[in-house]
């Protein structure tokens, strides 16, 4: 896996980071009966039918009377808990654990938010598929352990296929025929979606095989406009312009209607998002009509790239690392409770696909198409510190393209400038070329 050596420019700056001091927090601490307590702070959606984390950490606790952990769900959007998190380190009230995306734990590691655990983790790392495991090493320094992955999938309603004698795309070149065809009939089998761009259409380019983010000679060398990207820009951008998809942003209602009323027959999505895709399709005539099936190629080979995913990480100031991990590793290894909540476990081991997903998709056995997934995610992708910054840039030029003022390749254009500008103003050094 190439995160590590592609993350290794930060280790640059790491050795001007300062040590936080602090407890740690009242959860890290040992109250007078001996016990430690530690707090897990998640985001993990908790929905219908799947197995609540505060179950999940019933279980730990009732077999660890000496080591209690309370789990927190925080219910703010993703990109405001990493705010939230600043500020409790800062106050030296940060939990011991916390739920951190892949695409931020540079970010975070570099801003000295997070415990260098590599000697804990090493313990655990036979535990987990190694492409997730490096995604939780930022410079050589692992900050905790993997929970879960997002490789690329496409989704679409097998009925609604067939009554419009649409086969299963197999390419992109097929995906935007079958997108007209479709659109010709009043449906659609793509959904533009501007407020998930920054992983959505980087894990694109990805599978493309673009790689936006490089070393060369201790500085980072930045490529988000190459001719595979060009390649996810121009399909977009013909789908557009033949208004063959639509442009519902995905957390918006306007995307849930455009499911529950039939129009929306079809979409790509990251393999976290099944858990909770079709829940407005329950009781109604679509419900147990939808599929999942690979993501299209772009024409090389069979490849997919990662659209979120998040590890559990080990918050600076933290008092009991040796017993948060050990719980960190426990609790990634329960992979059917994880299962339950629609996430792709990191953690080796086979998935049962839970009973839930199974009626929503027909009882197709979803977990063996995202394990293929899974082993075909892009072993050249990570991200830079204050890709969280380049996301918000991509989300507004995106909303641009959507409104008509602005190209889909003007997203990845201003991509390549933020990235720089964010890394330059981070005082981590950039390549020229």
């Amino acid at each position: 896996m190439a995160v590590t050596g592609l993350l290794s420019a930060t280790a640059i700056v790491l050795s001007a980071c300062g040590t936080a001091a602090g407890s740690g927090g009242s959860e890290s601490a040992h109250s007078g009966d001996n016990v430690i307590r530690i707090e897990y702070v998640h985001r993990l959606p908790d929905g219908p039918g799947m197995i609540p984390v505060v179950d999940m950490v019933e279980k730990w606790n009732a077999a660890h009377p000496n080591i209690q952990v309370t789990a927190t769900k925080f219910t703010g959007k993703s990109s405001e808990l990493m705010t939230k998190l600043k500020t409790d380190v800062a106050n030296k009230s940060a939990p011991c654990l916390a739920q951190v995306g892949y695409g931020e734990a540079p970010e975070m590691f570099v801003g000295n938010l997070l415990e260098d655990v590599s000697g804990e983790a090493s313990k655990y790392k036979d535990n987990y598929n190694d492409a997730a495991y490096s995604r939780m090493s930022v410079g050589g320094k692992m900050v905790g352990l993997p929970q879960d992955t997002g490789p690329l999938v496409y989704l679409y309603n097998e009925a609604e296929f067939n009554a419009l004698g649409i086969e299963v795309p197999k390419t992109f070149d097929e995906l935007l025929e079958a997108a007209k065809k479709a659109a010709a009939q009043g449906k659609y089998i793509l959904d533009f979606e501007p407020d998930e761009v920054g992983y959505w259409l980087s894990a694109q380019a990805a599978a493309a095989g673009a790689v936006w983010y490089s070393t060369v000679d201790n500085k980072w060398r930045i490529n988000t406009t190459d001719e595979k990207t060009q390649v996810v820009a121009k399909f977009w951008q013909d789908a557009l312009d033949a208004q063959a998809a639509l442009t519902h942003k995905r957390a918006d209602d306007s995307y849930e209607q455009a499911l529950t009323n039939g129009s929306l027959i079809g979409n790509i999505a990251p393999a976290w998002e099944i858990g909770y895709a079709l829940d407005k399709l329950d009781g109604t005539p679509y419900e147990g009509q939808w599929r999942v099936a690979k993501l299209p190629t772009f024409g090389g080979a069979r490849m997919t790239g990662p659209d979120g995913g998040s590890g559990v990480a080990v918050m600076k100031g933290c008092q009991h690392k040796t017993e948060a991990m050990e719980f960190n590793n426990w609790l990634n290894t329960q992979v059917a409770d994880l299962a339950s909540q629609g996430l792709l476990p990191a953690a080796k081991g086979t998935v049962t696909t839970p009973e839930k997903t199974l009626r929503q998709f027909g009882n197709q056995d979803v977990y063996q198409v995202l394990a293929e997934a899974n082993g075909e995610l892009s072993t050249e992708w990570g991200y830079i510190p204050g890709f969280s910054t380049v996301v918000q840039k991509m989300k507004a030029k995106a909303d641009e393209v959507v409104a008509g003022g602005a190209k889909v390749t003007d997203i990845f254009t201003v991509t390549e400038s933020t990235s720089k500008e964010t890394l330059k103003e981070s005082g981590l050094p950039v390549a020229d070329d």
